[in-house]
């Protein structure tokens, strides 16, 4: 799945592009993470997920029933993981090439995004229906509703006007305090 994810992003930057009337295939670099956050740390995003992708292969080599139970779902997340920061260390940003654009304008991803996604939502889904079959063998009430399994892959943006408006509160933007924190840990 790596090397296929590669292959592609190789094509994009050696200049191929398609455009189509709902979806366009064309060469974006990001700098960030989903739909560019965290942008700003540049550089240090790639060791954060490389510390990321190593806490969670450390916990399953610790955990191998659970690698055992999951080792599908895992592999596209880490798949998908790796060849995006295999993006940053060879281009310095991650190669991004699909352009959703019909009725909507969406981010342009890749496939390793897709891999992402295909995982956690498998991962998900496992997680629900082993619940369920638990709660059914045992006789115990279920710990997760299909609802919250549904909600953990929500991307509605919710406002925090009203928490603004009635606290008379105001939010620190999230790069300001990141800095402040990665300045206290350089200095550590």
């Amino acid at each position: 799945m790596i090397t296929i994810d590669q292959l592609i992003k190789f094509e994009f930057v050696e200049g191929f592009v398609a455009h189509g009337d709902c979806i366009s295939f064309v060469l974006a670099y990001n700098y960030g993470v989903a739909f560019s956050m965290f942008e700003f740390l540049a550089e240090n995003l790639k060791f954060l997920q490389i510390a990321l992708l190593g806490g969670v292969a450390i916990y399953l080599y610790l955990n191998k029933d659970v690698f055992t139970e999951y080792y599908l779902p895992i592999a596209f997340i880490f798949a998908g993981g790796i060849s995006n920061i295999a993006d940053r260390f060879i281009h310095g940003a991650v190669v991004d090439y699909v352009y959703w654009h019909c009725g909507f304008d969406f981010a342009i991803f890749n496939l390793a995004d897709v891999l992402i996604d295909i995982g956690v939502d498998w991962l998900l889904n496992l997680g629900w229906r082993l619940d369920g079959l638990f709660s059914f063998v045992f006789r115990t009430p279920r710990k997760l509703s299909k609802q919250d399994a549904q909600s953990l892959l929500n991307t509605d943006l919710i406002s925090n006007e009203k928490v603004k408006q009635q606290l008379n509160y105001t939010f620190e933007p999230i790069d300001s305090y990141l800095d402040v924190v990665i300045d206290f840990f350089k200095k550590a």
